[in-house]
């Protein structure tokens, strides 16, 4: 079994590629629930809405985010309304969003609701989201406190940042089935999400980080940064608002006490190369994930130096392959 912690579009595409290179039922994946937010009065829980719809093969690849083919027509009626339409939530979409909330109003709670979704939709991955109590990412900027959702839709992350909290996270549990996932793993592999608002509330839940540093198998983290900027989104901004070079040396600074290997694109082999000195493991490959076959290229490759016990191998010991890889890797 393999479990991934993920959140954000990045996470979506490494779990795609997972699932065309391993059968989904040995794949468990703990989800970012710091975006949770109430829309509408329903209860929205983007991060895993993207995994399950991409597991169930409903995501939309041109957004990167909700239902393939979805209308909009509902949005439209609300905005006639005069009620907010910021957060783009297509008609699809809105029937998760709908039974999720009854669900939750009757009692469930968001695993079992969660569960319960991917039943109906044929999900044979299973989908834990990383606590069943409220975690909200709170972005701290000059212009006030904003919700995660706040910040990067409504406001396009323009604001300046100065600070991320995760609100409630000090009394939150990992939901059920979290820690035994993440300790019994035949290997963990931290997606290509955004280390600070979308790994970042996942390791704030108490017990979870202790969880990783327990794992029987090697947990490795793919790199969401390449060179010094991100492959997408705001993840260098709130890296440097959190103390953290936009680099892979703070992601791996992020993960520091728990991570066996790090996962950097080719174009780091220089910075990969000095990592190495400091004592990290790093393997250089493609990681930009322009389409499903890159996306199962890089799943395969992760699993192919993850998978087996964890061994005491030094830095100098990797394989050669990895400048190989740097001098033959496509440029953007």
């Amino acid at each position: 079994m393999i479990c991934v912690l993920s959140g954000g579009t990045g996470g979506a595409k490494f779990v795609d590629g997972l699932r065309q290179v391993m059968p989904a039922e040995e794949i468990t994946i703990v989800v970012n629930t710091g975006d949770d937010l109430l829309w509408w009065g329903l209860y929205v829980s983007p991060d895993i809405d993207s995994i399950t719809y991409v597991l169930s093969g409903l995501l939309s690849r041109e957004r990167g985010w909700g239902v393939k083919g979805d209308t909009f027509l509902c949005l439209q009626a609300m905005g006639q309304l005069g009620e907010p339409t910021w957060f783009h939530t297509g008609d699809r979409d809105l029937a998760v969003h709908l039974l999720r909330s009854r669900l939750l109003a009757e009692g469930k709670t968001l695993s079992q609701a969660t569960a319960i979704i991917c039943e109906k939709l044929s999900v044979k991955a299973r989908i834990l989201p990383m606590s069943d109590s409220k975690v909200e990412t709170r972005v701290d900027t000059p212009s006030g406190e904003l919700s995660f959702e706040e910040y990067f839709v409504q406001r396009w992350y323009q604001d300046p940042v100065n600070s991320v909290r995760f609100a409630g996270a000090d009394d939150a549990h990992p939901a059920p089935g979290v820690v035994e996932a993440i300790v019994s793993a035949d290997a963990v592999i931290v997606a290509p999400s955004n280390p600070i608002t979308s790994i970042g509330p996942i390791l704030a839940v108490p017990g979870i980080r202790d969880a990783l540093l327990r794992a029987r198998g090697k947990v490795a983290a793919v790199s969401p940064i390449v060179g010094n900027a991100p492959v997408a989104g705001p993840a260098g901004i709130l890296m440097a608002a959190q103390g953290l070079p936009c680099s892979i040396a703070g992601v791996a600074k992020a993960y520091e006490d728990f991570l066996d290997l790090l996962v950097c694109d080719a174009r780091d082999a220089r910075a990969a190369e000095s990592l190495r000195q400091s004592g990290v493991r790093v393997q250089c490959t493609q990681t930009i994930m322009r389409s499903a076959s890159d996306r199962a290229e890089l799943a395969r490759m992760v699993l192919a130096h993850t998978v087996g016990p964890k061994t005491d191998q030094r830095p100098s010991e990797e394989s050669s392959s990895n400048e190989a890889a740097a001098r033959g890797a496509d440029q953007p």
